[in-house]
C-alpha cells in the first residue's frame, strides 16, 4: 500500500509536470477523468509523469488505464510523457515528449486493482525515451 505522504508527493509532482507540459506545448489545463489538457486545436491531451528512477534504482514507468486510453484514441488525442527527478519541493524534468495516442509501445493490460476501476498497462520510461 502506498503511504499517504508518498501518494501526496506523487500527486504534487504530477501537478508540477502538468504545468511544465502546458507551458512547453501551449496547452490549456482542464480537469477531466480521462484527459488533463487540450491543444490549441481542441485535441485532448493526457499528461503522464513518472519519477525517472526510484530509490531502489528501478527505472520508473508510466501507467495507462484502458478505458481512458480508449476514450483518448476515439477522440484522436495525444499523450505528453514527462520523466522527472524530485528536487526539493519541485521537480527537474529529464525529458518531455508529445506522442499521438496511436503511437504507444505495445500495451499489455492487467488488473489495476480497484484503482480507477480499469485495467492498466505500464510503459517503462526507456520505451518512450531510448
Amino acid at each position: 500500500m502506498v503511504s499517504k505522504n508518498r501518494s501526496h508527493r506523487a500527486n504534487h509532482y504530477g501537478t508540477l509536470a502538468e504545468r511544465k507540459a502546458a507551458e512547453r506545448y501551449r496547452l490549456t489545463l482542464e480537469r477531466c477523468s480521462w484527459h488533463d489538457a487540450k491543444r490549441e486545436d481542441g485535441s485532448p491531451i493526457e499528461i503522464k509523469a513518472a519519477m525517472y528512477e526510484h530509490a531502489d534504482g528501478q527505472t520508473g514507468n508510466f501507467k495507462i488505464y484502458d478505458k481512458y486510453h480508449q476514450k483518448l484514441r476515439r477522440a484522436n488525442g495525444w499523450y505528453v510523457f514527462v520523466p522527472y527527478r524530485p528536487r526539493g519541493r519541485g521537480i527537474q524534468v529529464i525529458a518531455m515528449e508529445m506522442r499521438h495516442s496511436s503511437r504507444l509501445p505495445r500495451l499489455e493490460w492487467h488488473g489495476g486493482g480497484s484503482h480507477r476501476d480499469a485495467q492498466q498497462a505500464k510503459i517503462d520510461i526507456k520505451e518512450i525515451f531510448s
